[in-house]
């Protein structure tokens, strides 16, 4: 382990310890998005409920800064370039960010799917996923129990696009934990207790992504 992700699980487990236990999965989670990222790939991340808001919550914490600084300096160039006053002030204001993608947040396409596709509530994020998704990229499937049918679809999509799964759900695991590339069970099977474990889990993701690919000031 290099010393930021070391670093980052140390934390995480001194307030957490019960989460020692996904120490290793979480690690393998880490270095499947770091090289997805580094190929030039993007995050898509699919959950419902409480799951469907850890989606959003995540691709907010990825999208722009976290905890560290992240100026947008080849594209600040440009834009100074292209309109002084505006570019200075896009210099200024623009946070550099990593492409990630809440398969959650589409109403308008998720509306029409279900309306005009009979029975198609299991497929929804799998439409999604055919769509958007390409070899590279990297598949974030939270399912408290591991038996979300709409989530599972989904996972099917992204084997078939070669897209690697990572796993987000409870000790139990259900069918997901079977099918994904990796799978972090955190040790709890109640939906809430599930979800408070989750939020610990994708932050220190996202410390540990946001170091890795920006500098500290």
């Amino acid at each position: 382990m290099n010393g930021t992700v070391q670093k980052h699980l140390a934390t995480l487990v001194a307030n957490h310890p019960e989460l020692s236990v996904c120490v290793p999965d979480i690690e393998r989670a880490f270095s499947l998005m770091e090289s997805g990222f580094r190929r030039g790939g993007k995050l898509l991340i699919a959950g419902n409920g409480g799951s469907a808001a850890d989606a959003d919550h995540i691709a907010g914490e990825l999208m722009k800064s976290f905890v560290l600084p992240r100026p947008v300096d080849t594209l600040a160039e440009k834009m100074r370039e292209i309109d002084p006053v505006r570019g200075a002030a896009l210099a200024e204001k623009l946070q550099a960010g990593l492409p990630t993608v809440a398969l959650t947040q589409h109403a308008a396409l998720t509306t029409a799917y279900l309306n005009d596709v009979a029975e198609s509530a299991p497929y929804v994020f799998a439409q999604q996923l055919s769509v958007l998704g390409k070899a590279g990229d990297v598949f974030l499937a939270i399912s408290t129990s591991g038996s979300s049918e709409n989530i599972l679809n989904a996972a099917v999509v992204a084997e078939a696009l070669e897209i690697p799964v990572i796993a987000l759900t409870g000790e139990r695991g259900g069918k997901l934990a079977e099918v994904a590339d990796v799978a972090i069970r955190v040790p709890a099977t109640e939906t809430y207790r599930v979800q408070e474990y989750h939020l610990p889990v994708y932050h220190a993701l996202c410390l540990m992504i946001e170091e890795a690919f920006f500098e500290q000031p």
